[in-house]
């Protein structure tokens, strides 16, 4: 008889060698006994599997783990780069493992963007969906690979002011964690 070929082969020897049939019922026996299926939520269990298969578990370790890795690069993006995009640039500089930049549209803007700044960005965070069609206008091969958020933040606020502080971590954070 030639060796099995093909994983129905292979198990119909199997059942003709050791006369099983039951293939579910012997799935849930390791060695001759029957695993108890509370001890898998336990603690010690989860980090073991986790090892095993290559995952870091708790999430704490994982962000210790970033915090050495390269930051994510965020740009983010308004009109004159006065106000909401400096804001964003000197509350997200303060998360770990996260490096911002800001840079505005129009020509009158304090800084404004060019294409190395689109370059050095891994997201692009726009304040307004005219800042993204802009980029996307001025920039359109380099903008073309990057991912473009924006946020809906309209020009109503003033540099640091605390509803602007709040409105950004609400909106922004899950952008950038969702990119890490």
């Amino acid at each position: 008889m030639s060796h099995p070929t093909s994983r129905a082969e292979r198990r119909a020897l199997a059942c003709k060698l050791d006369g099983r049939t039951d293939h579910r019922a012997q799935s849930f026996r390791r060695l001759g006994i029957e695993k108890d299926w509370k001890k898998l939520y336990w603690r010690k269990n989860k980090l073991h599997r986790a090892r095993q298969i290559g995952k870091i578990w708790p999430n704490r370790e994982w962000e210790k783990l970033m915090a050495d890795a390269a930051p994510l690069r965020v740009l983010f993006v308004c009109s004159r780069n006065r106000l909401r995009s400096p804001t964003a640039e000197a509350v997200f500089n303060a998360v770990a493992g996260v490096e911002a930049r800001s840079a505005g549209t129009a020509r009158d803007a304090d800084w404004q963007v060019t294409m190395d700044d689109i370059r050095w960005a891994d997201l692009i965070v726009c304040m307004e969906d005219k800042h993204a069609n802009r980029l996307r206008a001025d920039f359109r091969q380099a903008v073309s690979h990057k991912r473009v958020c924006v946020l809906g933040i309209p020009d109503d606020y003033k540099f640091m002011q605390d509803e602007l502080v709040a409105l950004l971590r609400t909106r922004a954070m899950p952008l950038i964690r969702a990119q890490e």
